[in-house]
């Protein structure tokens, strides 16, 4: 192995987009997964192994300066499988004392009871997925506030953009439909205001949150629109971007998700996150927007980066 500046455990949507931001400043980056494979250029190095495994992880981060974790088990799979990888990659930093920047997305503050959510919003997770992430980060603070490691943690809304796949509800189902004038479908009340975070924000607000001094020891909201639209506005817009006059979006039921997800495990943790959708809800990013200076994409602008990664066909990226 060579040294690397950065170290990226994961390579689904986020490890890549956050690479991508690290390239564009010049710096030297290691790709992690299982399998030691990920669509990035040659000169990339790509380690595989087992993240839960600590010799393993600290022996890749060996001379880094910034550690993102980035990792992502199937969602079946988030009890059993994330925190020992969380451990594994905490365990790097520690060892390394390089600083450690988390990605983690909103469950553990519940219900937003008609408020937006901001980085002051106490844990209330009523969620077995949302509870989970609250202690998960709950023992990252910790560690940093004993000074084992400096931690810095980004969160991210349901996130849309290249490489978002099916995991995405404004992902496969939806922009192919608008392309080929087809109907797309959404989870949930598509009528509710819902905040998405674009990826490649996603990695830009990483990438800072692993260089800004200001970062660590502090949770942020990676940037989002602050004109919180529905899902059906945003699904217009990008009907329109594609050049179709209308939109046809049909939507799928929570009876309809509970019968598939009998046959379908995916589907079936989908279940207890509906509440999500049954009210506006909004992620404010005015933090990292006034303090760091890291502003959204227009969604304009997102939309049709979106569109142009599906159009060619590169949408997809190795994640495991």
């Amino acid at each position: 192995m060579t040294t690397a500046r950065h170290v990226i455990f994961g390579t689904g949507a986020i490890g890549l987009a956050t690479y991508d931001a690290l390239r564009r400043r010049g710096e030297s980056v290691r790709l992690v997964n299982r399998s030691g494979q990920a669509r990035v250029p040659d000169d990339v190095e790509v380690i595989g192994g087992d993240a839960r495994d600590s010799a393993f992880t600290c022996a890749v981060a060996e001379g880094a300066a910034v550690l993102y974790q980035t990792l992502n088990p199937p969602y079946h799979q988030w009890t059993a499988q994330w925190p020992p990888l969380q451990a594994g990659v905490l365990a790097a930093a520690q060892a390394t004392g390089a600083r450690l920047v988390s990605m983690e997305n909103v469950y553990m503050y519940g219900r937003p009871n008609g408020r937006p959510l901001t980085e002051a919003r106490p844990d209330a997770a009523h969620t077995t997925k949302g509870q989970l992430r609250a202690r998960m980060a709950g023992e990252l603070l910790a560690a940093h506030r004993a000074g084992r490691v400096r931690v810095a943690i980004g969160r991210a809304s349901d996130y849309f953009g290249p490489h978002g796949g099916a995991q995405s509800n404004l992902g496969d189902r939806v922009f192919p439909a608008a392309t080929a004038g087809k109907t797309a479908t959404v989870l949930g009340d598509a009528d509710q205001p819902h905040t998405y975070t674009y990826i490649p924000d996603i990695g830009e607000g990483l990438a800072v949150l692993g260089e800004h001094a200001d970062a660590p020891g502090q949770i942020w909201h990676l940037p989002n629109d602050p004109d919180t639209r529905t899902t059906r506005q945003l699904v217009e817009m990008i009907y329109q971007q594609a050049g179709r006059p209308r939109a046809k979006l049909r939507t799928m039921p929570a009876l309809l998700l509970r019968i598939v997800g009998l046959a379908n495990p995916t589907v079936r943790e989908l279940i207890e996150m509906q509440y999500q959708f049954d009210e506006p809800f909004i992620v404010d990013s005015s933090k990292i927007a006034t303090q760091l200076d890291v502003h959204a994409t227009p969604i304009g602008q997102a939309i049709a980066d979106t569109l142009a990664t599906y159009r060619s066909g590169s949408r997809h990226g190795i994640t495991t």
